[in-house]
């Protein structure tokens, strides 16, 4: 027995494995996503062969990020929303979000807000709900504002046989 250990080329590996990964008619591709694949590939059969080749991407520090304003000034008007992404004054700040590829939460997080921070203007929002109301969103089927405004209404008070009468 010889003392040399099998060494595998991680090339030809990885060669082989994205050559029976193109092969699988399930596999749909673009020819440019071929020498990504690639490359990842070499990287994993590296770490797993244990070189000391392996391609290693650096850490990503996590950013300390500062708001274009403060929490304070961008909630100051009713009428809009400042984002603290670029300054700019939204309505509502979901598809501004969605652009920059970040969910309401994850923006909280990032600039450290609480919980309860708006993502739509408080005028918006109400002019939406009184929309919403106006159209009859929100009531059971088969309601009319006409029994929805004899609900809001108190019912007369009905005479007990000990009230005095005033006539």
């Amino acid at each position: 027995m010889s003392d040399d250990i099998y060494q595998p080329n991680a090339v030809e590996l990885a060669t082989e494995l994205t050559i029976a990964w193109l092969s699988n008619p399930n596999t749909r591709t673009s020819a440019d996503d071929v020498p990504s694949f690639l490359l990842q590939m070499h990287a994993s059969v590296l770490s797993l062969v244990g070189g000391s080749q392996a391609l290693e991407t650096p850490a990503e520090e996590p950013r300390e990020y500062v708001g274009a304003v403060t929490a304070r000034k961008s909630l100051a008007s009713p009428d809009h929303i400042i984002s603290m992404i670029d300054g700019k004054a939204y309505k509502t700040l979901r598809r501004h979000l969605a652009t920059n590829g970040m969910t309401p939460s994850e923006y909280r997080e990032r600039y450290n807000l609480k919980a309860d921070y708006p993502m739509v203007a408080a005028t918006y929002s109400e002019s939406r709900r009184a929309m919403a109301k106006k159209i009859g969103l929100g009531r059971k089927p088969g309601q009319t504002n006409a029994v929805t405004a004899e609900a809001a209404t108190p019912a007369p008070r009905k005479r007990k046989a000990n009230d005095v009468a005033a006539d």
